[in-house]
């Protein structure tokens, strides 16, 4: 399944583009997901020891869909298919990584 067909699929189960604030709704859900995947990792390093192998993949897995379903509806929101989201930012680390430049801050490097 390429991205442009799971944005496809996934909106299938968003909310009408139109409903009211909307685009709030997308933002703060992703935040929200992307909080709910900090706290899985915020419990393997208290519980476990920051032990990999005892990550609750399952769960994880769960969340980082979680997140996916938000970037794609959020991306569709704003007129942009997620294949080509995708295929910038690997232009851009790739350029990046081609200067030397994958390490340090700041989007213009």
């Amino acid at each position: 399944m390429t991205f442009d067909e799971y944005q496809l699929k996934a909106k299938e189960t968003a909310r009408p583009a139109d409903a009211p604030d909307e685009l709030y709704h997308l933002l703060l859900g992703l935040s929200g997901e992307v909080g709910e995947l900090h706290e899985i990792f915020k419990k393997l390093i208290r519980d476990k020891g920051s032990d990999l192998s005892r990550l609750d993949k399952e769960n994880t897995t769960k969340e980082l869909g979680d997140v996916l379903w938000y970037l794609a509806i959020l991306a569709d929101h704003l007129g942009l298919s997620l294949d080509q989201v995708a295929q910038a930012n690997y232009a851009k680390l790739k350029s990046r990584r081609e200067r030397g430049v994958l390490g340090g801050s700041g989007d213009n490097r």
